[in-house]
């Protein structure tokens, strides 16, 4: 696929998107899962990582990233999975960026196929369904060539590995990561890629960096969803547009309970990851020039959600553990507090 018909296809399907009302299989109630980021100030490892989680009683544990392997030799990974069958757990694993084009890519990596394919037999010794990766982040919207250049750098790579994937029995599971890309955009990559085995690890935090609403976005990528990564979100007005900061499940706009309904419904069997990072303000100035720069193709109908929740919304203070001795041990028990705040709040409303 060459970069005009992309960007034809892709016109195309912006337009041609409405979201979808029809009734659905009612679906059962989704796994509950950790993805590991949450707890990142505790610099835990894998085996650290499975104990947390398996003493809140979780369905799966995301070790989303290569940070908490000690090895990612099959010999280590067959005891991680040995541990974590131990006590119930399902591990789901991934890496980082697969775009040698994007500024998150790190040439250490060598080539992306070789690291994508790492990740493939990792998945598979680990016992997870998915390998999941990410393009980069919203500063690649504005990289010589755009995300469209981007997004057909990482098409080449998950097409070259369609066939290790379909012998390991792994699906790739490609994140709207940081701003980097909208529903519609990881739709049409996905597509592009091969959706056989190919799907989306959505987050509907990073959606809202976006300029998206969460609940819409869902609607576009529920289909490809094989994996996710959630938290909550509020957002409030300001002059230059509204700001963001995510919370806990419940504590913001989003509503959960719908989220999780309709997630049941488009993937069924796939479980919502908690990934609290809560605590900071981000600011989404889309009434500034330079902010919808980023996002040049957002009309001001594809605004119409994130602003209704930026009505809604109201300001909430930062988070900053106190300086001294114990600062970490403070850091890391907030990030503990917003996950343990998710998961009651979803066994107790979903």
């Amino acid at each position: 696929m060459n970069r005009r018909t992309f960007l034809r296809s892709t016109a195309g399907a912006l337009t041609a998107h409405s979201l979808s009302t029809s009734a659905a299989p009612t679906g059962t109630k989704p796994m509950i899962g950790l993805d590991h980021f949450a707890v990142r100030g505790a610099g835990w490892k894998a085996p650290q990582l499975i104990e947390y989680a398996a003493s809140l009683k979780l369905d799966v544990l995301f070790l989303s990233e290569l940070g908490p392997f000690e090895s990612y030799e099959d010999d280590y990974l067959k005891k991680l999975k040995a541990q974590a069958d131990g006590v119930g757990l399902k591990l789901y694993t991934g890496g980082m960026s697969i775009c040698k084009t994007s500024r998150r890519y790190k040439p250490e990596q060598g080539d992306p196929e070789e690291y994508l394919a790492m990740l493939i037999r990792m998945a598979k010794t680990c016992g997870s369904p998915v390998a999941r990766c990410v393009l980069g982040d919203a500063s690649d919207r504005t990289s010589e060539g755009g995300i469209e250049k981007n997004i057909e750098e990482c098409i080449k790579v998950l097409k070259a590995v369609k066939s290790r994937c379909e012998t390991e029995g792994v699906k790739i599971s490609i994140e709207n990561h940081a701003g980097d890309m909208r529903s519609e955009e990881l739709k049409m990559l996905i597509e592009a890629a091969g959706k056989g085995h190919v799907g989306a690890n959505i987050d509907p935090g990073n959606a809202v960096w976006a300029l998206e609403d969460p609940l819409q976005h869902l609607e576009v990528l529920g289909p490809y969803v094989n994996c996710s990564s959630v938290r909550d979100s509020m957002i409030w007005e300001d002059e230059k547009g509204a700001v963001v900061q995510w919370t806990a499940i419940g504590e913001g706009l989003v509503d959960f309970k719908q989220y999780a309904r309709r997630f049941a419904e488009l993937a069924p069997g796939v479980p919502l990851n908690i990934e609290t990072i809560s605590g900071f303000n981000k600011p989404i100035s889309f009434l500034t020039p330079e902010t919808m720069k980023v996002f040049p193709k957002v009309t001001e109908s594809d605004l119409t959600g994130f602003k209704a929740l930026a009505k809604k919304g109201h300001a909430l203070p930062v988070f900053k553990a106190p300086d001294g001795p114990g600062k970490k041990d403070a850091e890391v028990a907030y990030q503990k507090e917003q996950v343990e705040k998710s998961v009651k709040w979803l066994r107790e409303n979903v």
